[in-house]
């Protein structure tokens, strides 16, 4: 078994073109260690919806070099399959380690494969990215970010040519084009060939953003800005300076590109402490800021904090979801208001009302991106799109320059964010919404909870019966199969499932308590807080967590 093993790691070693992991894979063989060896060499990532992301080092079970190319190559060839020899592919990437090699190398792998490659000039929003695909006709489009995930991990997110994120089939068809690369020694990788794009698309791009404001609407809102170490700043600061928004103030320690990511536990901006520094930089203004804004360090999500009493609270995606719809549909926007289904309800009762078409989809951009008629899409984990036929994906530079256009609003009529949040809360009813998440080390733990909700249901959470059960695996008439569990209930709603891309276990918790006016609004709130204290207690119990 270990000289397997050790046969294993040397054959990948000798293809390698990476002197660092080589070095790192050649101690680990002259130390026979075989633990490490094992769980490097136990399997190979697997290419998912997700494209492929996870921690860097040598092996076939990390990001690396030799993993990327194996991706390139599946890539490009199924692209081929597809009739799109010749086409573009452009190519983006954020400043992790080893990002700007793996999107020289997908480059390279694409102009061997005779395909057209153009890598965006430097560390760039996926976004932009995202907007390049469209704006430039490529067929495909490669992004190198592990977004939010900690320092030591890496990936690389597919798009088609229709700007959006791969969905099945194509995740499985790419997938199979990768294991059939037989050897590296195959792909060819010119050294030169492939275009470096120059800021036209970048100007383009934001160009685009002036378009999500409305004209001549107000611009006075104040904030505070956190780049989260990330390659968000100089997109931001050039998209608020182009609408006329003051300068936000910057949180010094996590403005520039660190893939160390020195100051946050997680860069993050839903993990507890990762906005502590926004926090005290907003505190410590001359002038009281009227919101903070965060991206994640690829900035396509948006984190809001408003002040509330003395001091800050970050607003949840679903509050941000909900104000962002009620701006929308006051500006007067038509077309399909879409979320994923682990996000409030309050968006389908604010576009009910409104007339407008009201969709769910399965978890991720790349299904909320394909509702037919898309006018805005949003989803809980800080994912907003607000220019669909620009950026068909989530965008935190637009999403943020359309939240503070909102406070300006608000601000000129002497409200803030939290009293039109309150307004809603009246209108439609208190939609309150919470999360357990159960991040683990052994990823049975995972599908031993699954299998224990399946096999020992729930009657009952909180006290309050459960009316319905939905098995996502099965699918729905309005839903392809998926891996999760639905609990409705009098009154409240509950879904489980396995994380995409983190090894966590997600429980999306909401309850929805009436509320007949504004005095009403302290009692409702203190009840929908003890009803989601109570849910996830019990919902814990039964899962086993």
């Amino acid at each position: 078994m270990h000289e397997e093993l050790i046969a294993q790691a040397q054959a990948w070693l000798t293809e390698d073109p990476d002197p660092e992991t080589r070095t790192e894979l050649a101690r680990l063989i002259d130390a026979e260690d075989h633990t490490e060896l094992a769980a490097r060499f136990s399997g190979t990532l697997q290419f998912g919806t997700a494209g492929l992301r996870g921690e860097l080092g040598a092996g076939p079970m990390r990001m690396n070099r030799s993993v990327v190319i194996r991706a390139a190559a599946g890539l490009a060839a199924y692209l081929k399959k597809q009739g799109q020899a010749g086409g573009l592919v452009v190519i983006g990437y954020d400043a992790r380690h080893k990002s700007h090699d793996f999107a020289q190398d997908t480059a390279a792998v694409m102009t061997g494969a005779g395909l057209r490659a153009a890598v965006l000039p430097r560390p760039l929003p996926t976004p932009v990215l995202a907007f390049a695909i469209r704006h430039l006709g490529a067929v495909a489009g490669v992004e190198v970010t592990a977004s939010h995930n900690p320092p030591r991990d890496n990936g690389y997110k597919v798009y088609l040519g229709d700007g959006s994120q791969i969905v099945p089939p194509a995740d499985i068809d790419i997938a199979a084009e990768i294991a059939a690369v037989p050897s590296l020694t195959t792909v060819r990788r010119p050294t030169e060939g492939w275009d470096t794009l120059d800021d036209s698309v970048l100007d383009a791009y934001l160009a685009r953003t002036d378009a999500v404001l409305s004209e001549g609407s107000p611009r006075t809102a104040r904030t505070v800005y956190t780049a989260m170490h990330g390659v968000g700043k100089d997109v931001l600061l050039a998209a608020f300076a182009r609408a006329g928004f003051p300068a936000p103030v910057l949180v010094a320690e996590q403005a520039d590109p660190d893939p160390e990511f020195p100051t946050v536990a997680f860069p993050n901006p839903e993990e507890p402490g990762a906005m502590d520094l926004a926090f005290a930089t907003a505190r410590a203004c001359e002038t009281a800021p009227d919101l903070i804004i965060a991206n994640d360090p690829d900035a396509d999500r948006c984190a809001v904090a408003v002040q509330d009493g003395t001091d800050w609270r970050m607003l949840r995606g679903d509050e941000v979801g909900a104000l962002l719809a009620a701006h929308l549909v006051r500006r007067g926007a038509t077309g399909t208001f879409a979320e994923s289904i682990v996000s409030s309800s309050l968006l389908g009762r604010i576009a009910g009302k409104a007339g407008l078409p009201h969709v769910e989809t399965l978890t991720g951009f790349k299904w909320i991106a394909r509702a037919e008629g898309l006018r805005y899409g949003y989803e809980e984990a800080l994912g907003y799109c607000v220019d669909p036929d620009g950026v068909r994906d989530k965008d935190g530079i637009t999403a943020a320059l359309l939240i503070t256009e909102l406070a300006s609003q608000l601000k000129e009529e002497g409200r803030t964010l939290l009293d039109l949040l309150d307004d809603l809360a009246v209108e439609h009813g208190l939609h309150a919404t919470d999360q357990l998440s159960v991040r683990v080390e052994d990823l049975s733990l995972i599908a031993a909870a699954m299998r224990r909700l399946r096999e020992q249901p729930p009657t009952e959470l909180a006290g309050l019966p459960i009316t319905r059960t939905d098995d996502l695996t099965k699918g729905t008439a309005e839903l392809p199969p998926t891996d999760g569990l639905r609990y409705t209930l009098d009154g409240a709603r509950v879904i489980v499932r396995p994380s995409g891309t983190e090894p966590k276990l997600k429980c999306y918790l909401e309850v929805v308590v009436p509320v007949g006016s504004h005095e009403d609004l302290p009692a409702a709130r203190a009840k929908a807080t003890a009803l989601l204290a109570s849910i996830k207690r019990d919902l814990s119990t039964a899962a086993g967590i």
